[in-house]
């Protein structure tokens, strides 16, 4: 099967060596994204359900890369650093994937890579 990456630019992926994306026949993998924008700002200072809702939009964009949507996603994992928040988080996360209903998974970790990153979401995408 051929291997495709797809690289969003941001400056990590070639230092740490990673992909925003692999798909390998007709599974896509999204790797760890958090609420950066094009330009490196951080969006939803603080707001763990724009962060959530920033972070879904830009897993969709990759996905269309990869000629797919959200209507694929079947798995999602949810690292957040205050799971007393959690219904922000999954109320952002319900507005895209309540009809959808993909597994899911979220859990609270001790810290991302930069303290004013709330959540990081990775995806995996099956095309039928």
């Amino acid at each position: 099967m051929t291997r495709y990456n797809y690289a969003s630019g941001a400056p990590w992926e070639d230092i740490v060596g990673y992909s925003r994306a692999v798909k390998v026949g007709n599974t896509i993998e999204v790797t760890g994204t958090v609420a950066i924008n094009e330009h490196n700002e951080l969006v939803g200072e603080d707001d763990a359900y724009q962060q959530t809702r920033f972070i879904i939009q830009k897993i969709s964009r990759i996905l269309e890369q990869a000629g797919a949507g959200l209507k694929d996603v079947v798995r999602t994992r949810l690292y957040v650093t205050d799971i007393s928040r959690w219904e922000e988080y999954g109320r952002a996360h319900g507005e895209f994937f309540g009809s959808i209903k993909p597994c899911t998974t979220m859990v609270e970790v001790s810290a991302l890579i930069s303290p004013e990153y709330l959540i990081e979401i990775e995806a995996t995408a099956i095309l039928a």
